[in-house]
């Protein structure tokens, strides 16, 4: 007998590809226990669908189309339509990852229907309000039974706030499982260099989407023409975002230096990743990502929520006119870095989270009446 039928599925929410990645060995570890909900906050199939088949992630269980709605529309409309569900579903518990829309739709309707609430990544703090992600990610911490946090940071930031000790755990990062699972070999990855006409170590892999980076055309035209004044290619998989801000700012001129491709999906990222000189981004994601396969990245954002790889694998750097500078700087030195980092240890733990997390998942589960 499985753990739903005496207790009731484990209603696992997701809607972009971070939480695919990150939730992908969770769900695949509950097993016939799990009831996934895919809340369409990514539906561009390269964004979605590609993560499924890449981590052979069966198809939810129900979708909910919110994607290419306003954030305040993607939470309402979200948070309703997960509270009719989980009204007739009586999930045992829920369980969300990160900071995104879903992450918060998912918490308050767990918290209307008295289900308990599971935050995976929990205790990630940015201390900059201009975020959206940060007020997802503190107002869902503040109403989860258990909060699983990946270091000690994170930790740490949890009981400052108040959070009773009994509802935190350090599991570590998923992450770490997912980077390690699907790494491409190194004939892989030299097969994925010459199909797009690469050079192992001699290129930049960019990506960058966040609205603070975007949606101001002075923002990123700064991005834009520090990317294309770099004396190395930059490989460029470009998000939907920020394509279609390049068009509606007029920028094109600027990209066409870049070699930009459509968004690619994770084993191909990490793969181009472990091979590039430096990666520049503005993901969260990424962040970690990199100090498993050991590659230094740059950052540009105004503030960061990875505090524990800021100066080590990241240095961040905000837009500006003093941004071409920078970021030629790193690039020269990048092959230093990458030899202080080789032996590094990454601060996300080893691959062990998503066993750790489904392990406190299920003893919370046992525990409530």
């Amino acid at each position: 007998m499985t753990q739903s039928e005496t207790h009731g599925p484990i209603a696992v929410v997701l809607g972009t590809r971070p939480e695919i990645i990150k939730l992908a060995k969770i769900t695949e570890l509950l097993g016939d226990d799990a009831y996934l909900v895919h809340t369409g906050q990514h539906y561009d199939s390269n964004l979605s669908e590609v993560f499924f088949t890449e981590f052979d992630m069966r198809a939810p269980d129900t979708f909910i189309g919110i994607g290419g709605q306003t954030r305040g529309a993607q939470i309402g409309n979200g948070t309703a339509a997960l509270d009719e569900l989980f009204a007739k579903l009586q999930p045992s518990a829920v369980v969300v990852q990160g900071d995104t829309n879903a992450v918060l739709a998912g918490s308050l309707a767990a918290n209307a229907n008295e289900i308990p609430l599971v935050h995976v990544e929990a205790g990630l703090r940015s201390f900059d309000r201009r975020m959206p992600e940060e007020h997802n990610r503190v107002l869902a911490d503040h109403i989860s039974n258990l909060c699983l946090a990946p270091t000690d940071l994170n930790v740490e930031n949890l009981r400052s706030e108040g959070i009773r000790e009994d509802v935190i755990l350090k599991t570590g990062n998923p992450v770490v499982e997912a980077v390690e699972r699907l790494m491409p070999d190194k004939t892989d990855r030299a097969s994925l260099l010459s199909e797009r006409g690469l050079v192992s170590g001699d290129f930049v892999l960019a990506t960058f989407h966040r609205p603070e980076n975007v949606d101001t055309k002075e923002t990123l035209e700064s991005i834009l023409s520090a990317l294309a004044g770099l004396d190395v290619p930059v490989h460029l998989p470009l998000h939907p975002r920020t394509q279609k801000r390049i068009a509606d700012f007029n920028l094109s001129h600027l990209a066409e230096p870049l070699q930009i491709v459509d968004p690619i999906g994770y084993k191909d990222f990490i793969g181009l990743g472990a091979e590039s000189r430096l990666i520049i981004s503005d993901s969260g994601g990424v962040q970690e990502e990199v100090s498993v396969y050991k590659r230094p990245a740059v950052v540009i954002r105004r503030s960061t929520e990875r505090q524990e790889v800021e100066g080590t694998f990241v240095q961040r750097f905000e837009p500006g006119p003093e941004l071409a500078v920078k970021l030629a700087n790193e690039v020269d030195r990048s092959i230093e870095r990458a030899a202080e980092l080789a032996n590094m240890p990454s601060p996300y733990g080893a691959s062990q989270a998503p066993q750790r997390s489904v392990d406190a998942i299920r003893a919370l589960v046992e525990q409530t009446p």
